[in-house]
Order: C-alpha cells, then sequence, then structure tokens
C-alpha cells in the first residue's frame, strides 16, 4: 500500500462516525412528523442517479444499497441499517443525486421526509441539522477521495480547451467528476462502448450512464442540477424580497444572513460560486481558522448554509440588465440570461465583484485555459508539478499562488512590475522571501509567450535595464488586479472613474436621495433599495473577511431599506 493509499484508508476510517451515525430515539422523534413511513420489498427502488430533491431516508428496519453503476457494473458506497440514513450533500443543494440506492433485505421500512421539510428541519431543529449536516458535507468529501468513485466523467482530447473548460466548470461547482483522455485505453474503451468519436468531444457521462455530445456549460449545468429553474413554465414574474448578484464571498455571506432572517432570497452566479477568493488554495489569516482554510471549501461550506436557510441558487445565470422603477413595491426588474420571466425584487445587492485583469503580452489570449491560469488550484497544481512555473502579480493573491505552487514545482518565478513586496501581507510577504524555490524578479513583466496547443515558453522583460530573458515553463498565472464587472448595469447607478460602484455618503447627493425622506445607508447605491458590497463596491478593502463582513452589513441595510419601504 502505497503513503496515499494509507493516508486515504486512515482518513475513511477516523472519518466513519461523522458519515454514517446512527440517530438516536429523541432525534427521530423530532422527525417522524415530517415524514411518511413506505414499506418496501427487496430489489425496490428507493432513487435513481440525477435525480433531484429527493429527500431523506431513514431506515427503521431492513437493509438499503448505495450504489453507483460504472459502465454497467454496480459498485457499492455504502449501507443503511437500522437507524441509518441514505443521502448526500446535494440534497442540500437541489443537485442531482450521484448514486442510486436499493433494498437488499426481504422488506425494509424507512421514514421519507421530503426535500422541503428535510430543509426546514435542518434550519429549525438544532438537534438533529447538526448530525445530518456534517454527516452529508463528510460523505461528500469521502467521496472526493475516493479512487474508484467516477460520478460524472468528462470525456475529451487531450488538452483540448473546451474538456478543460468542463472539467474547470464541473471542479469549481463542487461536481465530483473525473476527466479521462480519449487516447488512453480507458478512454478509448468508454468511447467504443457509447459510441463516440472524436467529433463528439467533449463529452459529458452523466451518473445514470448517458452521453452528451459537445454540451454547453448551461447543458451540463442542467445535467448536474445547478441551474435551477427560478419560473415555472407559465411563469413571466418571479417575485422575490432580495436578489443577489455574485455568489463570491459577499453574496454568499448576504444569503446566509438574509435567508436566515427569513427574506425570499434568489442568487445568480454566472460561473461558479466563491469567486476570486473560491480559488485560493489557502488564505491563512481569515478569522476562526488558526491554521488557515481553501478559499474553496470556505465558500462551499458558505453555499451549503445558504441553502439550508432556504436561499435559491441558479448556476450559471448572469444578470444582463436591471431596470429600476422606485414607485413600485418591487422596483427592480432583472432580466436573467436564459430566464424567460423578469426577476422583480424589493431589493438588490450587487456583488458581482471583478474580472480578472488580461496580462498585456503577445499570445496572452490564445493560451488562456492552456497554460494561463487566473487562479491556482489543487487543478493547476498538477499541471506544474516538477517544472518552472511563472506568478504575475504583486498582491495577496499573486504570494498566495507563489507558496501553493511551490510545494510541487521545481521554481517558482514571481514577477513583479514593481520594486518590492509592499501590496503582499508581512505574514505572507516573508514567507515567499524564505521559500528557497521561489525566486522574486523585480521591474520585471512578461513579454511574450509561445507554445504548440499549450504555452510552452514566456519571454520576460527587466524593465529597468531591459534586459529579456526566455523561461521554458507550462503555466503562467496571472494576478495583476482586476476590473469591476458593471458594464450591465444603468447609468443611474453612479460609478467612480474606474468604474467601481459609489456607496453611502458618496451617493446622497444624487438626484433619488435628495427627493427621498431618508439618508443612503453605507453600502447603499444612487438608487434607494440597491446595495453593492465586496470588490464591486468602490473604497471596499480588497481581502475575503472584508467582503464577507460587508455582505453581512448589507442585508442589515437591506432590513432597513424594506421598513422604509413598507411605511410608505
Amino acid at each position: 500500500m502505497t503513503p496515499e493509499e494509507q493516508e486515504d484508508e486512515q482518513f475513511y476510517r477516523d472519518t466513519e462516525s461523522i458519515a454514517f451515525p446512527k440517530l438516536d430515539d429523541h432525534q427521530l422523534s423530532l422527525l417522524e412528523p415530517l415524514g411518511e413511513r413506505r414499506v418496501m420489498k427487496r430489489g425496490d427502488v428507493l432513487f435513481k442517479a440525477g435525480q433531484r430533491d429527493i429527500g431523506l431516508a431513514i431506515v427503521l428496519r431492513g437493509e438499503l444499497d448505495a450504489f453507483e453503476t460504472r459502465d454497467g457494473i454496480e459498485y457499492n458506497l455504502a449501507t443503511a441499517r437500522e437507524r441509518d440514513f441514505l443521502g448526500d450533500v446535494s440534497m442540500l443543494q437541489g443537485t442531482s443525486i450521484l448514486g442510486s440506492s436499493r433494498v437488499t433485505s426481504d422488506e425494509a421500512e424507512i421514514l421519507h421526509i421530503p426535500a422541503a421539510e428535510l430543509r426546514r428541519a435542518l434550519a429549525e431543529i438544532p438537534a438533529v441539522s447538526k448530525t445530518i449536516v456534517d454527516a452529508l458535507i463528510m460523505r461528500r468529501r469521502r467521496l472526493s477521495r475516493d479512487r474508484e468513485f467516477a460520478g460524472m466523467r468528462v470525456l475529451a482530447n487531450r488538452d483540448a480547451r473546451d474538456g478543460h473548460q468542463l472539467d474547470d466548470f464541473l471542479d469549481k461547482n463542487r461536481i465530483p467528476h473525473r476527466l479521462i483522455d480519449f487516447e488512453s485505453e480507458q478512454g478509448q474503451a468508454l468511447g467504443k462502448r457509447l459510441h463516440l468519436t472524436s467529433r463528439d468531444l467533449p463529452a459529458l457521462i452523466t451518473p445514470a450512464g448517458a452521453p452528451l455530445r459537445k454540451p454547453s456549460l448551461r447543458e451540463v449545468a442542467q445535467v448536474a442540477g445547478l441551474l435551477r429553474p427560478l419560473a415555472f413554465e407559465n411563469e413571466t414574474e418571479i417575485m422575490s424580497d432580495l436578489a443577489i448578484v455574485g455568489a463570491g464571498p459577499a453574496g454568499l455571506a448576504a444569503a446566509v444572513y438574509a435567508a436566515s432572517e427569513g427574506l425570499r432570497t434568489v442568487v445568480l452566479e454566472s460561473y461558479a460560486p466563491g469567486g476570486q477568493a473560491g480559488s485560493s488554495s489557502l488564505i491563512e489569516n481569515f478569522f476562526g481558522f488558526p491554521t488557515g482554510v481553501s478559499g474553496g471549501d470556505l465558500t462551499w461550506l458558505a453555499q451549503l448554509q445558504a441553502y439550508r436557510f432556504g436561499a435559491k441558487f441558479s448556476t450559471p445565470a448572469q444578470a444582463l440588465s436591471l431596470h429600476y422603477d422606485g414607485a413600485d413595491e418591487y422596483p427592480s426588474c432583472l432580466q436573467v440570461d436564459g430566464c424567460g420571466a423578469v426577476l422583480r425584487a424589493k431589493s438588490v445587492l450587487i456583488a458581482t465583484g471583478a474580472h480578472y485583469r488580461r496580462l498585456e503580452a503577445e499570445g496572452c489570449e490564445q493560451f488562456e485555459g492552456m497554460g494561463v491560469y487566473y487562479a491556482a488550484t489543487a487543478l493547476e497544481g498538477q499541471i506544474c508539478r516538477g517544472a518552472t512555473v511563472i506568478v504575475a502579480g504583486s498582491g495577496n493573491s499573486a504570494g498566495q499562488a507563489a507558496m501553493f505552487l511551490s510545494d510541487g514545482a521545481a521554481k517558482v518565478l514571481l514577477v513583479i512590475r514593481g520594486a518590492d513586496l509592499s501590496k503582499i501581507s508581512t505574514y505572507l510577504s516573508r514567507r515567499v522571501e524564505a521559500k528557497e524555490n521561489i525566486e522574486i524578479l523585480f521591474h520585471t513583466q512578461v513579454r511574450k509567450m509561445s507554445g504548440g496547443k499549450l504555452v510552452e515558453e514566456a519571454e520576460l522583460e527587466n524593465t529597468a535595464t531591459g534586459e529579456r530573458r526566455v523561461v521554458r515553463t507550462p503555466a503562467i498565472f496571472s494576478m495583476i488586479g482586476a476590473d469591476p464587472c458593471t458594464e450591465w448595469l444603468p447609468g443611474e447607478i453612479e460609478r467612480d472613474e474606474k468604474g467601481f460602484i459609489k456607496t453611502g455618503s458618496d451617493v446622497a447627493d444624487s438626484p433619488a436621495w435628495k427627493e427621498s425622506e431618508r439618508q443612503p445607508g453605507p453600502l447603499e447605491t444612487s438608487l434607494s433599495g440597491v446595495f453593492a458590497a465586496g470588490d464591486v463596491r468602490s473604497g471596499s478593502v480588497k481581502r475575503c473577511a472584508a467582503a464577507v463582513g460587508e455582505g453581512g452589513m448589507a442585508i442589515a441595510g437591506v432590513q432597513i431599506a424594506l421598513a422604509a419601504s413598507a411605511r410608505n
């Protein structure tokens, strides 16, 4: 057994009791009124892979298996007996279940709790919520470490941009999956069995075994259950108390606080929750995590928390425009990409963050996603193992990326346009300077990139001396800042000279507020009831913890605005 396999085995032993707890009499008595008892016979199917909103099944007697079907063969995932419950974290999210379950004893009796009742119980009954939520989260973590579990499979040509995009989309949305090279032995066998040729790639094989040929991100999201219909078929309008545009740290924090306060909350995310923070390999200065926390884990858990309180998410769902009528009870009307109905909201929080800036280097656009990256996660870390890599930037994101990549890369070149590390937090800059395989290049910029399908070389220039050098590298990470995502907003929402949204005292003299009986809240924009938080806001501190604080603070402002509107 390899050291990695031994580590996995130890992890499974240590987490067994958390992932598979037995419910006690008190917990069962609290859950009994929320569900209905069902008697099932051997072979009866409880749920199938791909189903959504399946609810929770508690075994009262008998035995059921949870299993994955892969290439026509069933693989057991777990066996549930008396007082066990069947379920996965997808129950909280409303996403597609990854496995199937059937009765394996002669007879079984279960208590089935519908999804809506389960979410209510998890929000309102602490005596059961911690046990169940901890178990569902741990089961997903165990599945993610399982080298045999497939989940969804992406079949793609090696180094194909569209295949890597599907892989990245599923990865950032925390959907268990495998990327399979079409030219590999496994890929050839899979393609032959499903009658897939290179013309069909990339292909997504669902947990039910059905292939989707060249799917769009929206099609992938629909299969995964990420793209939730906001409206019923015949609805032309969707009403909400709060629409949150953007699910970075500020948007997620706002979703948690708003939903926990009983506000009907809809969250629109254009790609994947987490924003820039979600791509951080390790955040070491976030309150409450003495040994640090990965940005992906932090924002994923925040999303589950918001789901638990009843917030509705839709991904990918991009807000195309915002129209405002201050005289209406629902003054903000949002047009959402791919949705035929208009989202009408009593209040709006703009938390769209910012777009990563592109390096002004020849060939940069050609290699985006194929050697030029804007995040350093485990996915990119595998590409860099044993190689020389380049990180361009002078802020915390660049420092965190350099430290993370240095664990596997032979060498990390930290390329900085300026003369020092003053923009990086002191604790982090000291670590960067002390790391033996990180070389800091001041007064340096990336001028050119070259290669075949993937980037192979980068040309660097020392702007102080004019000297140029060529570096062999499979990866260049751009961490040089970002521009606000505000191009979709109406002109009535005032912005500063860089495009960031003005709030609070900076908009007190705007036309809408001059006619109002109250002053704008600290995070309120030039339109009453429309708020901004996080990186998109002018004057905000560009840190994860600051964005989380602003998200919570915005909801206090939302409640004041809603109360004032109700009085009027």
